[in-house]
């Protein structure tokens, strides 16, 4: 599995932790959209999409199972937003 394209629109604002949304595309055949990155108390990090249950809770829609997906998510996305944000 590759990450083929990944796609950041900034959204920061100065009282919002949430600092934009990333879209990726898998193999050039399946794609995730409104993965966010928020800054949370200790340091910028990849959530998931998900929604809002019928009990108040969120599930995600889409994630990834193993840590190590979850980290190759999280590294390539988080240095395309930085990217997006020096550029």
């Amino acid at each position: 599995m590759k990450i083929t394209s990944i796609n950041v629109r900034i959204t920061e604002k100065e009282d919002n932790r949430m600092k934009g949304i990333a879209s990726i595309l898998i193999d050039d055949c399946f794609a995730v959209h409104d993965i966010r990155i928020i800054s949370g108390d200790n340091g910028i990090f990849v959530a998931m999409p998900s929604r809002k249950t019928a009990t108040g809770g969120y599930r995600d829609i889409a994630h990834p199972i193993t840590s190590e997906c979850r980290k190759m998510f999280e590294d390539a996305i988080l240095e395309a937003y930085n990217k997006e944000l020096n550029s």
